[in-house]
């Protein structure tokens, strides 16, 4: 760090600094989360699945939420539109506005008339997510004859015509087969079309192309893209994949153990990572043109969430921490330009000079 150049600080959550000024809310983001804390109650403990996450997306905007399996990103989807189910707790304190209005204080009545209307979700296994014994055009039909209460012809016509938007060919041909008559790809292009049949003004993609073959995810994204322009959605993109964030999103949320560690435009986080979980990340891609025997990897496994480690959550993984890490829990370091982290590095960069194996593999006795 150079003498001239501003000391991190902690950044404040939006509950502490309230909400984005300007009473017209045209400056207000249209989804903003404060402190979201989602435990489950077992009988061999607590689970903070969840545990005091706060972003925003903005009107129209495409944000990205990564990380390993464990971090607490479905849990995180699951809870915006108050789907968790028991013995899962939406934890007092925690808020979820969604176009100026609190979900979490709304009777549940009201909540449904949000659940696939105005806030849609994109489920992360099409198999499991439609249902087999009807057919794929029933299930998109019954969106708009629930929420719009449409007649059964009008939502079959609508529901034909919200295929064909999303490329399937012979609509309604297809409209009148069964999920497992259906290619992974289709069936991806199915839930897609059943989030879109409201125009919803956002849309939260679960790990849309998970289980996909590379050339059928680069055709989902490019549909995304394309109906997102098109239409004006606001979209939450939640993966482990940084190959999909780098094409699809402008802002990215890095979550580990149930936190957000590390919070930029997708562009400063691929140039410079400021947190050593991104690192990793980064460093276990495949790239184009690079000639290695093995790729990185980052030793050692999310903790259970039961079990959350003191101090840095990352520490016994991270070849730079120190007793301040192990000690401390480091808040959210405001690093100026729209770049957050929850790493001492900030604070304390020259560490960065003296790597050393982490203490997961000093345990294991592999160093």
């Amino acid at each position: 760090m150079t003498p001239s150049s501003p000391t991190p600080t902690p950044r404040q959550s939006v509950s502490e600094t309230g909400p984005p000024p300007g009473t017209d809310g045209s400056r207000r983001p249209l989804l903003q989360v404060a402190d979201l804390r989602t435990y489950f109650h077992t009988a061999s403990g607590v689970a903070r699945a969840v545990d005091g996450v706060s972003f925003t997306v903005g009107k129209g905007e495409t944000v990205g939420l990564v990380g390993e399996s464990g971090c607490g990103k479905s849990v995180t989807a699951l809870s915006l539109l108050r789907l968790v189910q028991p013995p899962g707790v939406i934890e007092k304190g925690s808020s979820i506005r969604f176009d100026g209005t609190e979900l979490l204080s709304l009777p549940e009545r009201e909540m449904r008339r949000i659940r696939g209307n105005r806030i849609a979700m994109v489920f992360q296994e099409p198999m499991t997510a439609l249902n087999p014994v009807f057919t794929v055009g029933d299930q998109v039909a019954e969106v708009a004859r629930v929420h719009d209460r449409a007649p059964r012809r009008e939502a079959w016509r609508r529901a034909v015509e919200m295929l064909a938007l999303t490329g399937i060919p012979a609509p309604e041909q297809r409209a009148r087969e069964y999920p497992h008559q259906l290619s992974g790809g289709m069936r991806q292009r199915v839930l897609i079309a059943m989030a879109l049949m409201m125009n919803p003004s956002l849309i939260v993609a679960d790990e849309p192309t998970t289980a996909l073959d590379v050339t059928i995810q680069a055709q989902i994204l490019e549909l995304l893209a394309e109906l997102q322009e098109r239409l004006g959605t606001s979209i939450l993109m939640i993966t482990h994949d940084l190959g999909v964030i780098a094409e699809s999103v402008r802002r990215v949320v890095v979550m580990y153990a149930g936190q957000v560690v590390e919070e930029a435009s997708v562009r400063k986080l691929f140039a410079a990572p400021r947190h050593p979980y991104t690192s990793g990340l980064l460093a276990a891609m495949p790239r184009m043109g690079e000639r290695r025997e093995r790729l990185e990897v980052i030793p050692g496994s999310v903790p259970p969430s039961t079990a959350w480690p003191t101090g840095c959550r990352f520490h016994d993984r991270c070849p730079f921490a120190w007793e301040r890490c192990l000690a401390e829990a480091p808040p959210l370091y405001d690093l100026g330009d729209d770049h957050s982290s929850r790493c001492h590095l900030a604070v304390e960069p020259e560490r960065r000079e003296h790597p050393h194996p982490p203490l997961v593999t000093l345990e294991r006795g592999v160093a």
